[in-house]
């Protein structure tokens, strides 16, 4: 493994700028002159949207702005000791020490070990002094290298040890739970995994020790976690996660109260987060890990979420689960209406079911082998459908509950296709299942009881809350709704009305690119196929107009970063657009975030423009679509193929000539500071 810092990666006594966005540009662009990065661009706009997630100035004058990169080709570590020094956003002032920490994408463990090694020695104020020290780069060097195992150990204080317990005579005098000295653990994880884990890991310890508790910690790093002992977590009186990213297999802490902070809070105010652990450790009313916890969606940190983005990941968690169900079923059974198959009377009369119930490949039907194999399709191709509504509840309740949630809803999702309340009435009870049985975990339960609680208790009591509640009282209200909504569309299907349907799918596809708008219209023309027929051919046009709308914004991205006018777009978002001609071809609206996160006030409103004219003159075209996924590689399924082909290219023009426009015309300030930072020369 080669040397991770040389002395061309120091910069002594220097000023780079006058902001943390130009120290930033300064180090990447020196990490690639020395060869060890490809893209000075590119990696300093993956530090920067690090930075932006949650700023890297920490207590003492330090700073560790960090990223992964695919344009880092070798582990580096670039310093700058600043005069002056420079904010990174630390509660007490500028920072005089700044380590850019590169890393490759895909870096090996061993590698990553290397990095999180300095992070943690910037924990120690004689690693710190000796940089402040350190009269020329060849000392920075072997400080630096003696700190993370690559010179002689000699040249610095070996770090912390990941986990540490209070000494005995500490433990003594510290805080105390039902008669013992209070012992707590706690996991670190932040988003790199690289620095801010294990520094807040080192962090509590040294915390730990000073006020006299018995505290391990568990960082859970890119380079992998050592798992705490299981009878360490049992004799826990209190857990705290100090993260940013999901707690890995966190039903290992499931009853523990549990304290929760970001991973940054960690560094700088441990001593707080173990006193909140320890009043919680005695109060029957605290937080507690839920006892459905496992790992998962259930997982993820949402305590600081406002209800209505927990919400938005929870409807997106599960139509992410959902879609599986509906892509692969719906392109068999746009498969089996291929001609030398089935075709499109495979399932006249419903003889589809019949021909694989009473055929085989030794007893073919009278249409021959084809007709055999395009009923056998169709029919899986049904099945698979048949659980979109049962999956769609079951993993809504399971990004709310785990593991005990999906069972209730899932026979909540069966509940709402009994009642005829589709989709609808499959959100309305996954979400009943889902905090039922949530409220249920939190009960505390006794000990003897808990075994049970995840595998039987929960689940038998949360599926006859919700199924109960979908039954009495809102099934029937959802599915006179949903006829209502059927009804409306099928009688517009007729006048031109159904244009302004297609409008409205077009806005909502575009609107939020993979969210849970976007989502809800994709959703509700899926949902539609399964009542599609040549009598009733409304809901091949919503589908043939909502997957049409959903490939407009990743196309003209493309087309406006890699054709039309490349200047106006960063290196990182040609990329990008190179990657969007694929995606949105495939049909994956998200191909566009990229581009909406930097710049939404420009990309969503050029993207809902041209969505609205693909899907008005998607349903003015009449277009079908008997497959619910594949945009351009399902044009078998597809309907007049030229008239879905004119409305798409339509869409992606307009998209694409707007947000060329807005970008020249409509520059929002910040945007354009970002764009206008000069370029800061390396320092020899």
């Amino acid at each position: 493994m080669s040397d991770t810092i040389t002395p061309d990666l120091v910069s002594l006594d220097v000023g780079l700028g006058a902001d943390k966005a130009a120290v930033i540009r300064s180090l990447a662009a020196r990490v690639v002159a020395q060869g060890r990065a490809t893209d000075a661009d590119a990696l300093f706009a993956d530090a920067w949207a690090r930075e932006q997630k949650d700023e890297t100035g920490l207590p003492g004058g330090i700073a560790i702005p960090h990223a992964k990169s695919a344009a880092v080709t070798e582990p580096s570590l670039a310093f700058a000791r600043l005069s002056p020094g420079v904010d990174f956003g630390a509660p007490d002032g500028p920072a005089d020490l700044v380590f850019l920490i590169a890393a490759p994408e895909g870096a090996a463990e061993a590698h990553l070990a290397v990095l999180s090694k300095l992070a943690r020695s910037l924990m120690q104020d004689d690693f710190t002094s000796g940089l402040r020290a350190a009269r020329t780069d060849d000392d920075v060097v072997a400080i630096v290298r003696a700190a993370i195992g690559e010179g002689d150990a000699s040249a610095t204080p070996a770090p912390a040890p990941v986990a540490s317990a209070a000494a005995p005579a500490a433990a003594a005098t510290g805080p105390s739970v039902d008669g013992h000295p209070a012992r707590i653990v706690a996991v670190t994880s932040c988003a790199t995994g690289i620095a801010h884990t294990f520094m807040a890991a080192d962090a509590l310890t040294a915390a730990g020790v000073a006020t006299g508790v018995e505290l391990t910690v568990e960082p859970q790093g890119s380079s992998g976690y050592q798992a705490l002992p299981p009878e360490v977590i049992a004799a826990a009186d209190a857990v705290i996660f100090a993260t940013d990213v999901d707690v890995r297999e966190i039903g290992r802490f499931a009853g523990k109260p549990v304290v929760r902070s970001g991973v940054k809070r960690g560094i700088e105010q441990p001593k707080e987060l173990i006193a909140e652990a320890v009043a919680a450790a005695g109060d029957p009313n605290a937080p507690r890990v839920s006892a459905a916890a496992t790992t998962g969606a259930a997982a993820a940190p949402t305590d600081n979420l406002s209800w209505g983005a927990r919400i938005q990941r929870i409807l997106l968690t599960g139509v992410s689960y959902m879609i599986p169900f509906v892509a692969g079923g719906g392109l068999l059974i746009a498969l089996s209406f291929l001609p030398f198959l089935g075709g499109v009377n495979v399932n006249a009369d419903g003889q589809a079911f019949d021909v694989v119930v009473q055929n085989a490949l030794w007893d073919l039907p009278a249409g021959g082998l084809g007709q055999y194999l395009g009923s056998v399709l169709f029919v899986i191709g049904v099945t698979s459908m048949g659980f979109l509504v049962s999956a769609l509840a079951g993993y809504i309740a399971f990004a709310i509950a785990d593991r005990p949630g999906i069972a209730p809803g899932f026979v909540a999702g069966a509940v709402a296709v009994l009642m005829n309340a589709g989709f609808i009435g499959g959100i309305v009870g996954g979400l009943l299942a889902g905090f039922t049985a949530l409220a249920i975990a939190r009960l505390n339960a006794p000990r003897w009881l808990r075994g049970l609680m995840p595998v039987v208790i929960i689940p038998l009591l949360a599926s006859i809350v919700a199924s109960g509640l979908m039954v009495l009282f809102l099934g029937r209200p959802i599915a006179t709704l949903m006829e209502w909504l059927n009804t409306w569309l099928t009688d517009m299907s007729d006048t031109s009305g159904i244009i302004v349907v297609g409008v409205i799918l077009g806005l909502m596809m575009c609107f939020d690119l993979g969210g849970p708008v976007n989502k809800v219209a994709y959703a509700f023309a899926v949902a539609g196929l399964g009542a599609a027929s040549a009598e009733n051919p409304t809901p091949y046009l919503i589908m043939a107009a909502v997957m049409t709308a959903g490939m407009v914004p990743p196309l003209a991205m493309a087309f406006a970063s890699t054709v039309l006018a490349r200047r106006l777009f960063t290196p990182v978002e040609r990329e990008n657009g190179v990657a969007a001609w694929l995606l949105g071809a495939a049909f994956i609206s998200e191909g566009a975030i990229p581009f909406a996160a930097a710049d939404p006030l420009r990309v969503i409103p050029a993207s809902m423009v041209g969505g609205a004219v693909t899907g008005a003159l998607s349903m003015a075209f009449g277009v079908q679509s008997l497959a619910p996924h594949g945009g351009i590689f399902v044009l078998f399924a597809i309907s007049p193929i030229w008239g879905f082909l004119v409305a798409l290219i339509a869409g992606v023009l307009v998209s694409g000539f707007l947000v060329v426009a807005f970008k020249r015309f409509i520059a929002p300030k910040e945007l354009q500071a970002a764009e206008d930072l000069p370029a800061v020369a390396v320092p020899a």
